[in-house]
């Protein structure tokens, strides 16, 4: 007999970890949380947020490739998470809020109840802990930065950016940490590991993935299951399927299970259960420049994460709501796109990395083949929207990133320019190397996105459902309706807590 629950939660990543504790605090509700990956619990790597770069590209990271891009880096890699706690359990944890502007955008494009007011109370009520970078982890150069970008761009030092109102601003980060212990406070930790051992209506299930969707009379009724032992099996849910495998393997997962466009699913042999246009399109990012600098001493290693800081600024609009431009600036250099285009890295080397924080470019997610062990597609279409809006504010980053760094105190920190190098100035010049060695953010969303009723491309209505399917649900960064201007994890838990609360009332109990 297959095991049967009240809601099965696909994923326990990010917002299923919060979905699937959220739900379960009502012990008459019986939760299955099914995770790809194993538990968290033993690995130090996951758990100490210093770590983080260790879990990049390892055995937990599912490393996506993208498709060729005709105007962009076709060399980028995809991390998505395998573990417990998903992307929460290897990324910085950066810590920041949306500002207002971006629920009520997503209020604008048809997501009716998520706009600010509506989703203020969400983030209060998250269990992530989140402390500003502790005294002790704050390194004197990326001091020095703040310093110079406040002094460069005539730009305040921001002591707090989720109390204070949005603006331009340069200053230490909110990480979701414990600085006492450099736990991180990713979504298993705060949320799972108090309770997932303490709680019988609760099953947490991993090293399985789900394979497909079971859709009965037009409802989804289950999941069926590959276990890392090669064994298989069905799940059933009595109330509720939702899925929260994240903005790549959401869309996929729909896919596979007929859900999505109908000339998509054809041409790849599969039948269509509902015919879907917006599932896997809409994909938007965060594309960064970079700029490497050889550092004229050696900087200390002191830190929380080793991306501390950032910089927000209003470059080609300053009437726009947000930041045009957000650039992280971190301690370590990833240049690896850089160095395929030669950049040697001398042993001490210093980087920025300003990225648009609104890009209007838009991809997709589709499948490469009806076997579920088939990568994606992912098209990112970098660099396409009509009017090179995202060109034109990347390049304003990478000019604005050379001012703040010709500035002192950082200036003092700072040797020649190696990359893109002094020698490349002209706008032309200066776009085509930013957009062959530009970088992810690892921010994908935006793949099944909520709408409003008479949007063809929305995948969801409001309450998180998929359309056409009912006891169907979706609930991660593909829901986003549009990006967020800063690193999403916030957007994500927020989603997340309101998501358990639409869902548990709509299962009986």
């Amino acid at each position: 007999m297959s095991r049967s629950y009240d809601v099965l939660v696909v994923g326990g990543g990010t917002a299923g970890a919060v979905i699937a504790a959220r739900l379960s605090e009502d012990p008459r509700r019986c939760v299955g949380l099914v995770e790809w990956g194993p538990d968290d619990r033993r690995e130090p790597r996951a758990l100490q947020i210093r770590r983080w770069f260790e879990m990049l590209e390892g055995e937990y990271d599912l490393d996506y490739r993208s498709v060729a891009q005709p105007r962009g880096n076709s060399e980028i890699r995809q991390a998505r998470a395998r573990i417990l706690g998903g992307c929460s359990s290897h990324n910085t944890m950066i810590a920041l809020r949306p500002p207002d502007a971006d629920f009520d955008d997503w209020a604008a494009r048809g997501a009716d109840g998520w706009d600010a007011a509506s989703m203020r109370p969400w983030f209060d009520r998250l269990a992530t802990r989140i402390e500003p970078v502790a005294p002790s982890h704050r390194n004197p150069y990326l001091a020095d930065v703040i310093a110079s970008a406040s002094a460069a761009l005539g730009i305040p030092v921001r002591d707090d950016w989720n109390a204070e109102p949005y603006a331009d601003g340069t200053g230490w980060l909110p990480i979701g940490y414990t600085p006492e212990t450099g736990v991180r406070s990713s979504s298993s930790v705060a949320y799972l590991h108090p309770v997932m051992d303490a709680r019988p209506n609760l099953d947490v299930i991993t090293d399985t993935r789900v394979l497909a969707v079971t859709v009965t009379d037009g409802a989804a009724t289950g999941v069926v299951v590959r276990h890392d032992d090669g064994s298989g099996e069905e799940l059933t849910a009595r109330c509720e399927v939702v899925l929260c495998a994240g903005a790549i393997d959401t869309p996929r997962l729909l896919l596979l299970s007929g859900i999505g466009p109908a000339d998509h699913l054809r041409g790849h042999g599969l039948g269509v259960v509902c015919d879907l246009p917006g599932v896997g399109e809409n994909l938007a990012d965060h594309p960064e420049g970079l700029l490497v600098w050889e550092a004229a001493r050696p900087v200390p290693r002191v830190a929380a994460t080793d991306w501390d800081i950032t910089i927000m600024a209003r470059l080609l609009d300053p009437a726009a709501p947000v930041p045009d431009v957000l650039s992280h600036v971190p301690l370590m250099t990833y240049a690896v796109h850089a160095e395929r285009r030669g950049l040697v890295l001398p042993e001490h080397s210093l980087s920025m990395t300003p990225n648009v924080t609104r890009p209007r470019s838009r991809g997709r997610v589709g499948l490469t083949g009806p076997d579920p062990d088939a990568p994606p597609l992912i098209d990112y279409r970098a660099f396409t929207d009509p009017d090179g809006y995202d060109e034109r504010v990347l390049l304003a980053g990478m000019r604005m990133a050379r001012r703040v760094a010709a500035h002192a105190p950082m200036s003092d920190w700072l040797g020649r320019e190696l990359f893109p190098g002094p020698q490349v100035v002209a706008d032309d010049e200066l776009s085509a190397v930013m957009r062959a060695t530009h970088h992810t953010v690892y921010h994908v969303s935006c793949t099944c996105r909520m709408g409003a009723a008479d949007d063809p491309l929305a995948v969801l209505d409001p309450q998180l459902r998929v359309r056409g399917v009912r006891r169907l649900s979706v609930a991660d960064a593909s829901a986003f309706p549009s990006l967020t201007t800063v690193n999403p994890v916030v957007a994500v838990l927020m989603l997340a807590e309101r998501a358990a609360e639409l869902i548990g009332r709509r299962t009986p109990r």
